[in-house]
């Protein structure tokens, strides 16, 4: 198994809502939990600058157990775009949203560096919180956001997905077994053609900039990867990296990276990512010294001594039923679902602490210890 995972680090990744996400005892009542005659439960959409506001807009509307209320955003136009797809309304003024016992949560998918402190006052209105990656420009925000979470005691998910994915599910549920025997390098690949094709010229050019994003190609694209195998691998010891623009195509922001992952358990990871590849066709690979898996194309193939007919010669395809979407997940444990396998604030906030030391160390050409 992976060498000395302790099982505090275990039950940590595992938090779900009700055990990590929402602290014992403090939890406002969910949207469906408060009346089930009152009909519909309400949310808002604070902030529609992300790359994936299109795709959760039309979530919002499929949905038959809620509508959206409100929509607010710094530029008017692109509130008045998305409240007409949601027949909301535009809030002029935020206040209107905090100050609405109608509004259960908020989906915010501002511009990074506006996360701050639209999540301190979404939580001190005690709003539930789907709040889009990265949580933070880095530490000192993102742990900010966590603590005002936690204080408020309201639900909170991110957009890390790749956790409801069917690989990904069986791969921890073998770690967790020791399948692989002691597992020694791990490669994770989470690379799209971004930069090449110009998919962030124009509605999503702050998230090439990264004094709004926090960070470029590899922190965009690495932070999904970085949740993952933060995920299954438990608590980190150091890491470096190296960053760098290619095409210059949006000037000095980095278009790709590789990091080097050191675990505490004694793993050993690289983490690839970035907006300039054509494909990306090895996603994971895990090694150990009685197993080994590894994706590629979309198809899982997996060796193990300890399993019988995993001789790694076919795809492997006994997994389990892939999670809905981060933001489904959300949106149905305010409606009232229990245990919804939410991330957790402090979770999220790890992510960008971590990413941050990775710049941090391609930057300074060095090893960045972990706290």
């Amino acid at each position: 198994m992976v060498r000395n995972l302790r099982r505090r680090e275990v039950l940590k990744a595992a938090a779900v809502v009700g055990a990590g996400a929402v602290l014992a005892g403090t939890r406002p009542a969910a949207a469906g939990e408060a009346s089930e005659a009152a009909g519909l439960w309400q949310v808002a959409f604070v902030g529609t600058a992300h790359v994936h506001t299109p795709g959760f807009v039309n979530t919002v509307k499929q949905r038959k157990d809620l509508r959206a209320k409100y929509v607010w955003d710094h530029d008017a136009a692109r509130a008045k775009k998305n409240a007409d797809q949601l027949g909301a309304k535009v809030a002029a003024d935020r206040k209107e949203i905090w100050s609405d016992p109608e509004v259960a949560a908020v989906v915010i998918c501002s511009e990074t560096n506006r996360h701050e402190e639209l999540v301190l006052q979404a939580a001190a209105a005690k709003k539930h919180l789907y709040v889009e990656k990265p949580l933070g420009m880095g530490a000192r925000d993102a742990g900010a956001m966590a603590a005002a979470i936690e204080k408020a005691g309201v639900l909170f998910q991110t957009g890390y997905a790749m956790r409801g994915e069917s690989v990904n599910l069986f791969l921890r549920e073998h770690i967790q077994k020791g399948t692989f025997g002691t597992i020694t390098r791990v490669r994770k690949s989470v690379c799209h053609s971004g930069s090449l094709g110009g998919w962030f010229d124009t509605d999503w050019r702050w998230m090439a900039d990264p004094k709004q994003a926090g960070v470029g190609g590899y922190g965009d694209l690495g932070t999904h990867g970085l949740d993952l195998l933060l995920w299954l691998f438990g608590d980190l010891a150091r890491v470096t990296a190296s960053i760098h623009p290619v095409t210059r195509r949006y000037g000095d922001c980095d278009e790709f990276g590789e990091g080097i992952l050191e675990f505490r358990s004694g793993v050993v990871a690289t983490l690839a990512a970035g907006w300039l590849d054509l494909a990306d066709p090895l996603s994971i690979l895990v090694s150990g010294t009685e197993g080994c898996a590894y994706q590629v194309s979309g198809k899982l193939y997996f060796q193990s001594k300890k399993v019988e007919g995993a001789d790694g010669k076919e795809p492997w395809t006994k997994l389990p039923p892939r999670l809905p979407h981060a933001l489904e997940m959300f949106l149905d444990a305010v409606g009232g679902k229990r245990d919804q396998p939410l991330v957790t604030a402090r979770e999220a906030a790890a992510r960008s602490a971590v990413m941050e030391a990775l710049y941090q160390a391609s930057a300074g050409h060095k090893w960045v210890e972990m706290k």
